[in-house]
């Protein structure tokens, strides 16, 4: 063994001697060579001679060859280690690493280490340490570059220091390896101001941030971080960083949106963030790699509990418009009405006693829809037959009035209605004998609703001498003497605006409903989920604020809005060729807003409530007038000013706008309720333009 040892020795003592003769030169390159393979030698059969050989040939210099059988240190191992890490620091972590790979010195090594990065200058230590924690062999040489290796030999494991600058980002590496984010983002804090400090102190902050949310309310409940801090120490961890705040936005989408589809279409890609993370994790840092994983794989379950498929929709072609502008709206498109549908349900669940009722608001709001809808809300037994009352305003007499609403009610019930001649003759005895001939068809359980809209028909007609004024009373006996059958009214105007005698008795038991405008969460409902569930386009949260804000929950302007930003978004992808988000903003409620089209079309509307408020009270619209050009809206004495009336001239006209939803009052200032009515008074000048109004 020592023959084969010196033969080696001298061998390799020449070749080493020849590659660092600067050093020792060749005599003393052979020297070495020679001892060291005595000492191998005898290290082969004798540990207790090797030791000897060693300790008294060794001498601190470079390229010793370690024994790999003893933990014992090596005397002048650390001096070695040191110039090393002096000359080279990324050579010499790169030989630290080979001697902890075939050695068992990690007590010289630990101490080269240590000694080196306390005296290493602050604007060099983060450099330093992120490249020790790249590929360490042993990730306990990083730990005890900030504990105590006694303690951590007396079972004290946990244990890190915060003194130093040096200790303290040691820990911090230790601790985001060990998923410990916390205790990280203590330590970096403590470095925030040295070269890249600040940077890992964000990054540690970021992902305690992130491994904290654990469901998709937690998620969504995150701040994104949308940009890293720079210069970027570690840009694959930041791109890690991006995806994971690409995830939050979607998942903001996913709890905020209404739309089922923009719903899916964000869980997909939230989850494509996620999965692309996964591919790309052998490119992130060791320090947080795990970390980083367990966050991804937290979020993945959560979203993929939120649904079991989701897909990304592809817009290739122009989207079918789904909202309705003048009709009523019907079947699944009906929404955002709950809390009048609950007190219908209410007054009309069985064991109650049935009673009318009148639905009553400002033009347009929702009641024909509501009327055609009750049929879908309300228990089997109860059959409905809606009478559009506008299509009797031809009627030449009560006859005919009669047959219009009796053949309604013969469809609904599927019966034989009245027979014509019998009605012209006796118009209000064949219609009683009709009316008990329904009656004993709905025998015990069924009931019926007459559905009866815009009532002020009967008003008009009584006016104009076309039925008699003994017909709210001839009806009225009816209901009273059938407890099966209820009317439902709908209409503008209150019950004690009909003003004439007539109507009082008929009202005084019937039940009152207001049919106010939306509210702003029930917009956003409507114009997010009109009806098509494969409707793939969604809306910015500003964009709802700013629809709401221009329409004040107004349900038909609501509706005209959502149909002009899909004729929009059409016109645009497909006609001009300019690809668009499938995310309706602020920007686009903005043009539509702007656009003289938009007002053209809902010229019925606003002609609709400019014309209401010429009815009744004299002097409104002249308040609208005055109020238009005002956004801050005006007080008594400034209308007063402004109108050249009087406050007792001004006062009902008031009331009664604001009754019609037209006017509001905050704080003593009155303005138009609707802006998009307001800046139509402004612009059309509608006393000018219609000046028979």
């Amino acid at each position: 063994g020592v023959a084969g040892g010196v033969a080696y020795g001298v061998a390799g003592g020449v070749a080493g001697g020849v590659a660092y003769g600067v050093a020792g030169g060749v005599a003393g390159g052979v020297a070495y060579g020679v001892a060291v393979g005595v000492a191998g030698g005898v290290a082969a059969s004798r540990f207790e001679a090797w030791t000897i050989g060693l300790l008294l040939l060794l001498r601190p210099r470079k390229n010793r060859p370690i024994p790999a059988s003893t933990a014992i240190p090596v005397p002048f191992l650390t001096q070695q280690i040191r110039y090393w890490l002096r000359q080279d620091w990324v050579r010499g972590i790169d030989n630290v690493n080979e001697l902890l790979r075939y050695t068992l010195q990690f007590i010289p090594v630990n101490r080269a280490v240590n000694q080196i990065l306390a005296e290493t200058p602050s604007p060099l230590l983060v450099e330093r340490l992120t490249k020790l924690c790249e590929h360490p062999f042993d990730w306990k040489l990083v730990q005890v570059s900030s504990a105590s290796l006694i303690n951590l030999k007396s079972g004290l494991s946990d244990e890190v220091r915060l003194d130093t600058p040096a200790h303290a980002l040691s820990a911090g590496f230790w601790c985001l390896h060990k998923k410990d984010s916390a205790t990280a983002v203590k330590a970096f804090e403590i470095t925030q101001e040295i070269p890249h400090g600040e940077e890992l102190y964000v990054l540690a902050q970021t992902l305690d941030h992130f491994i904290k949310a654990e469901n998709i309310s937690a998620i969504a409940d995150l701040t994104p971080l949308d940009s890293a801090p720079t210069p970027q120490l570690r840009p694959n961890t930041w791109n890690a960083i991006a995806h994971l705040s690409n995830t939050i936005h979607e998942t903001i989408t996913v709890q905020q949106s209404r739309s089922i589809v923009a719903r899916s279409s964000a869980l997909n890609r939230a989850l494509g963030h996620l999965d692309t993370l996964q591919k790309s994790k052998d490119s992130l840092p060791e320090a947080e790699r795990d970390l980083i994983l367990q966050i991804t794989e937290t979020w993945q379950k959560a979203l993929l509990a939120e649904a079991a498929a989701v897909g990304e929709q592809t817009i290739d072609k122009p989207i079918p418009n789904p909202y309705t502008i003048g009709d009523p709206v019907l079947g699944n498109k009906f929404i955002g009405r709950n809390n009048i549908l609950r007190q219908i349900e209410e007054l009309w669940s069985p064991g109650n006693p049935f009673q009318s009722i009148v639905l009553f608001g400002h033009r347009r709001m929702g009641k024909t829809s509501i009327l055609r809808n009750l049929s879908t809300i309300l228990d089997a037994d109860i059959n409905v037959a809606y009478i559009n009352l506008l299509r009797s305003k031809s009627a030449e007499d009560l006859p005919d009035f009669l047959i219009a609403i009796a053949d309604k009610i013969a469809a609904a019930l599927n019966i034989p209605g009245p027979d014509d001649e019998a009605m012209i003759a006796h118009p209000f005895r064949t219609f009683d004998r009709f009316f008990e001939t329904a009656a004993t068809h709905l025998g015990d359980k069924g009931t019926l609703i007459i559905a009866l809209d815009e009532f002020e028909t009967i008003e008009d007609l009584i006016t104009r001498g076309k039925i008699p004024t003994d017909l709210m009373a001839h009806l009225r006996g009816l209901v009273q003497a059938t407890p099966q059958i209820a009317f439902a009214f709908a209409g503008l105007h209150t019950l004690e605006e009909m003003t004439a005698d007539y109507f009082n008795p008929f009202f005084a038991s019937i039940i009152p409903i207001k049919v106010g405008f939306l509210t702003e969460d029930s917009t956003a409902t409507i114009l997010a989920n009109p009806g098509d569930p494969d409707f793939p386009l969604d809306y910015s949260s500003a964009a709802h604020r700013a629809i709401w804000t221009l329409t004040d929950g107004q349900p038909y302007l609501v509706q005209l809005i959502g149909f002009m930003l899909v004729r929009r978004y059409n016109d645009l992808v497909f006609e001009q060729a300019r690809p668009q988000a499938p995310v309706l903003t602020e920007t686009d409620v903005a043009a539509i807003a702007e656009d003289s089209t938009f007002y053209s079309r809902g010229s019925n509307y606003f002609h609709g409530v400019w014309g209401q408020a010429a009815q009744i009270e004299p002097h409104q619209q002249s308040l609208l007038l005055a109020l238009a050009p005002n956004t801050n809206g005006l007080t008594l004495t400034e209308l007063a000013t402004a109108t050249n009336l009087t406050p007792d001239d001004i006062l009902p006209a008031l009331d009664l706008l604001e009754k019609h939803d037209v006017v509001t009052q905050n704080a003593e200032r009155y303005y138009i309720a609707v802006e998009l009515f307001r800046r139509w008074v402004c612009d059309t000048n509608p006393q000018r333009s219609n000046p028979n109004a």
